[in-house]
């Protein structure tokens, strides 16, 4: 049955729970795009698919979202090396990508990522309200994404005027390596001053992002409805039946849980909920 969600949206009211919560919570970590901010993570599937229609080359929008979560240029990479869109590429060009033709891509990716961003960085409902509600308990609230900084402070700015900040953010362009590798949130944990590291909750819609949660030692929940999974915006998400929404969801849950995620929860409005804490 539906419930009526923090964001006063209709959800699914059965979430699967693997894992027990850690005795103590010092912080938690959030992804950005399908997260915290733009429902749906409509920004970078759309640049992406720009970017490859620009070289004569059209990928569908689950082939974009495919490496969703990665560093930009590595998700740009995995994409041109899928094997239906390589043999595109070497019927048009006569060869299969090269480095240079990925840097190329990336190169047009980050003006028009920074283009469109002012569109799709809205904060998602009922975020602002989970994360006054985790800061007056105490913990601690970081961030991180596949973003580089240069694009987050495109991002930053708009969320902050709508109410949501977080104490620190690390950006792919900051650390040795993106998800799955742990950097991101182990700096985030640094620049917290927070440990252990068991003690972390990490809140992201991609199973790559669920991975380096895990490769860092922290407790991961995944977010189902509002990220790239579903890939669906609030309004879209409002129109489907919700059987059918309900179906679509179940099989993200699974996927999550095979990624390894500890919690599965529909939006960042439910954290609060998880984690026993009151709203107000």
């Amino acid at each position: 049955m539906p419930a009526t969600g923090a964001d006063g949206s209709q959800s699914v009211i059965e979430r699967p729970v693997v894992q027990t919560l850690p005795e103590r919570i010092t912080a938690v970590l959030s992804d950005w795009a399908g997260t915290t901010v733009d429902y749906g993570s409509r920004a970078p599937a759309q640049v992406f698919m720009d970017v490859f229609r620009r070289r004569g080359i059209d990928i569908t929008e689950a082939e974009s979202r495919g490496p969703m979560g990665r560093a930009k240029r590595e998700h740009i990479e995995m994409v041109a090396n899928l094997p239906r869109v390589a043999e595109l590429w070497k019927k048009r060009y006569g060869s299969a990508p090269t480095d240079a033709d990925v840097d190329a891509m990336y190169a047009d990716f980050l003006p028009l990522q920074k283009e469109i961003l002012s569109k799709y960085s809205d904060v998602i409902p009922g975020v602002v309200e989970a994360v006054n509600a985790l800061r007056r308990s105490g913990i601690r609230i970081g961030s991180s994404t596949g973003y580089t900084r240069e694009l987050m402070n495109v991002v930053m700015p708009i969320a902050a005027q709508q109410g949501y900040t977080s104490d620190v953010s690390v950006c792919s362009d900051e650390v040795p390596a993106g998800r799955p590798a742990p950097w991101s949130n182990l700096r985030a944990a640094q620049l917290l001053n927070v440990y252990p590291m068991n003690s972390i909750v990490v809140v992201d819609d991609t199973p790559v992002g669920i991975q380096a949660a895990r490769n860092a030692g922290m407790f991961p929940i995944a977010v189902s409805m509002t990220g790239n999974s579903l890939g669906l915006s609030q309004q879209e998400v409002a129109a489907l039946p919700i059987d059918e929404l309900q179906n679509r969801l179940e099989k993200i849950d699974a996927e999550f849980l095979s990624a390894g995620a500890a919690i599965v929860i529909r939006s960042v409005a439910d954290l609060p909920g998880v984690l026993d804490l009151a709203i107000s």
